[in-house]
C-alpha cells in the first residue's frame, strides 16, 4: 500500500514475530481491556438462519503474573513456566431472542509466548489453548480448536470505550456460527 505523506489511512501493522514484542503487545492489550463493560451481540445460525440476540455485562480485570488465578492456570496446564500475564473475565447475560433463562459465568486467560492459556473454551469446560496474534497494536486475533470445531475471534478496541468481537465458529471445515459484539466501557 502507497500512502501520501497527507493521507489518514494506516496500512495494517505486521504480525509480530519477536516472542516478547507479542507478549508486550497483548499485556498492553489486557489492561487496555480492564474495566466494566456492557456487551451487545448477536448470533446467527447460518444453517437455519436463526439469530440470537444477547445483552451481558461484563467485568475484565487484568491479571500480574503472580495472580493465584494464573498460577492455577499455568498449573492446569502443566507448564512448568509461569504466565506473562492475564485477565479474569466475570459475566451476567440476559438472552433477548429466543428467549433463555440469565447466565452467569467467568474464564480466565493467561499469555505465554505465542499462546493465550483459557482455563475453559466456548463449548467445554476443560482448559483449552488459543494462538493468538496482533493484525494492528489495539486488535487481537485467536484460533482455538478442539472437539472437531475451530474457533476465529477478533478483538478489537476502539478508543478507550468501545470494543467490537467477531467469532466465526466452524465444524467439519464448514461455517456453521458467527457471533458479532459490541462492547461499550460503562
Amino acid at each position: 500500500m502507497i500512502l501520501s505523506a497527507t493521507s489518514s489511512l494506516q496500512p495494517y501493522a505486521q504480525p509480530t514475530t519477536n516472542v516478547a514484542a507479542r507478549e508486550a503487545q497483548a499485556t498492553v492489550f489486557f489492561k487496555r481491556s480492564a474495566g466494566n463493560w456492557q456487551s451487545r451481540r448477536r448470533y446467527y445460525t447460518l444453517a437455519n438462519g436463526e439469530t440470537q440476540e444477547v445483552v451481558s455485562d461484563i467485568t475484565v480485570d487484568f491479571l500480574e503474573r503472580d495472580r493465584s488465578e494464573l498460577v492455577e492456570l499455568a498449573e492446569r496446564h502443566a507448564l512448568e513456566v509461569p504466565l506473562i500475564c492475564g485477565a479474569k473475565v466475570t459475566w451476567q447475560s440476559n438472552y433477548i431472542t429466543p428467549s433463555r433463562k440469565p447466565s452467569t459465568g467467568s474464564t480466565v486467560f493467561g499469555i505465554r509466548g505465542e499462546v493465550m492459556y483459557r482455563d475453559r473454551g466456548f463449548a467445554t469446560p476443560k482448559p483449552v489453548t488459543a494462538d493468538y496474534k496482533f493484525t494492528a497494536d489495539h486488535t487481537m486475533v485467536l484460533r482455538t480448536e478442539y472437539n472437531g470445531s475451530s474457533f476465529e475471534e477478533e478483538l478489537k478496541l476502539i478508543g478507550e470505550n468501545y470494543r467490537t468481537r467477531q467469532t466465526i465458529i466452524c465444524r467439519a471445515g464448514e461455517e456453521v456460527m458467527i457471533g458479532q459484539y459490541l462492547e461499550t466501557r460503562q
